[in-house]
């Protein structure tokens, strides 16, 4: 018993929902997981996460940090802990189930107010939020877009309450990120940690990569046999440029930066040493603001001229379209389970986590006068930047967003602070436990939308932080998706 004892030396807090123990009782799904890590002494375990974080540098697996104030500390691993999660199937098929659901709607509300504005017209979501919001762009309404797929690539957040229950938290339709930890982090294990990973019969996540790079090659805008995809990455200083060339090299995409591109005849070509060779999709990285100088922003260097020409006339496809940030804006997530039931006429499967629109009098009254119980988000911002986390912050702090809030009400909503659910993480050879996440990553084509089989669990690293992103010094795990 003594070696038990050594895996669980910081027992779970029965205030939050653990995902390995029930009490002081491993749930049955972990009981491998936990039989492997008990067998294993402190120092076994500390030599096994030190090979997995040199694996990690070897391979260049970095997250870029922007505005640091050391140059030497701007490029780092993501931390990444051994324990992974596990999933149980019949869980997974109502995540999946509700992300596809959330997918769906949030396409159709895109094309709805792109064209006909049917939910405005019907006064489900204030006609002003649409056209006051950053992310709204004039240049693409009435414009058809492939397949009716505004979001083709989306990251969904879900987190877990006290009770287990799952909630969305945030919806990233942009261009999420996070893709090239859900391989990387699988391979890690896989190879160092195969006694464990073959112990379980995990859904694979292979093809996925196949089905994500369908899904932009059934965009193209003509029936070619084998279009030409270009990712087109900001450059090698971007947080993610590691995700940006893994996936072009995985998916055989062109990966190119907009000084790469060139518009000829309302058509986008790369141009090469052989000569110019035209672009049928261009799954970008970079914002709506940097695509074209023409278009949005004429200081622009990261984007191609032209571009939003050669999209109006059909002769390429975007993804995601430009203008599909106002669907992921965390004041209209307040409205998504309404556009389930208007768009789909289905009840949402996931619910979404109680959320106050600073917009209402009353809704703002009522959070102004409890600010140290909520979380208060900037709805234009993520990454974790912009937030007020009520339980954790300074009197002097929730001052300041007091007034933030008053000045700017729509820029803002509120959240009561839920209790994010903990998992262990392998801690110098001790087990402790951490605040987790799970971003759920769907692909999307018109036709189908497919949901990678785990998604990326990310761990809030400091003991009682909630804030889990990479950006803020949030690690990752596996997240392992149990076969029926």
């Amino acid at each position: 018993m003594e070696m038990m004892n050594e895996v669980s030396v910081t027992s779970p807090s029965s205030r939050f929902y653990n995902e390995m123990y029930s009490g002081a009782k491993v749930r049955e799904h972990y009981g491998k997981v936990h039989q492997v890590l008990a067998r294993m002494s402190v120092e076994d375990r500390v030599a096994r996460q030190a090979r997995m974080n040199g694996r990690l540098l070897e391979e260049g697996i970095t997250f870029t940090l922007s505005g640091g104030d050391q140059p030497d500390a701007l490029e780092r691993t993501i931390p990444f802990d051994l324990i992974p999660r596990v999933i149980p199937a019949e869980e997974w098929e109502m995540i999946e189930q509700g992300t596809r659901q959330r997918v769906r709607a949030l396409n159709a509300f895109l094309t709805d107010i792109y064209h006909e504005q049917c939910i405005l017209k019907d006064g489900l979501v204030p006609r002003r939020m649409i056209m006051a919001n950053r992310y709204f762009r004039t240049e693409m309404m009435r414009l058809p877009v492939p397949g009716g797929t505004y979001v083709t690539a989306s990251g969904i957040d879900l987190i877990r309450d006290e009770k287990g229950d799952y909630y969305v938290l945030e919806d990233n339709l942009r261009s999420p990120s996070g893709f090239s930890y859900v391989y990387k982090s699988r391979s890690i294990m896989t190879h160092d940690f195969p006694e464990l990973y073959f112990s379980y019969s995990v859904r694979g996540i292979d093809r996925s990569l196949h089905d994500f790079r369908s899904s932009l090659r059934n965009l193209a805008p003509t029936d070619i046999a084998e279009p030409v995809i270009a990712l087109l990455t900001p450059g090698s200083f971007n947080s993610a440029y590691f995700e940006h060339t893994f996936l072009a090299q995985q998916m055989g995409m062109e990966l190119v930066e907009g000084r790469d591109l060139v518009c000829r005849d309302n058509k986008i070509y790369i141009r090469k040493l052989s000569g110019l060779k035209k672009v049928d999709v261009l799954y970008r990285r970079i914002d709506d603001d940097y695509l074209d100088p023409l278009a949005f922003r004429p200081d622009s260097m990261l984007g191609v001229a032209g571009l939003m020409n050669a999209y109006r006339f059909g002769n390429i496809t975007i993804a995601n379209a430009p203008g599909t940030g106002v669907a992921d804006d965390k004041a209209i997530y307040t409205f998504v389970p309404e556009m389930i039931r208007y768009y789909l006429n289905e009840r949402p499967i996931l619910n979404n986590v109680p959320t106050y629109l600073m917009s209402r009098p009353d809704e703002r009254e009522h959070v102004l006068e409890r600010l140290e119980e909520m979380v208060v988000k900037e709805t234009s911002l993520s990454g974790g930047y912009g937030m007020l986390v009520g339980p954790s912050s300074t009197e002097w702090e929730r001052e300041r967003f007091a007034a933030k809030i008053r000045e700017n009400p729509d820029n803002y909503i509120a959240q009561p602070t839920i209790k994010l659910s903990t998992s262990p993480i392998n801690l110098d050879g001790h087990m402790a436990h951490r605040h987790i996440d799970l971003r759920v990553f769907a692909m999307a084509d018109g036709r189908n939308v497919h949901v990678i089989p785990g998604g990326l669990t990310r761990v809030a690293m400091k003991e009682g932080s909630l804030v889990v992103n990479s950006s803020q010094g949030g690690g990752v795990k596996d997240t392992w998706v149990l076969q029926r």
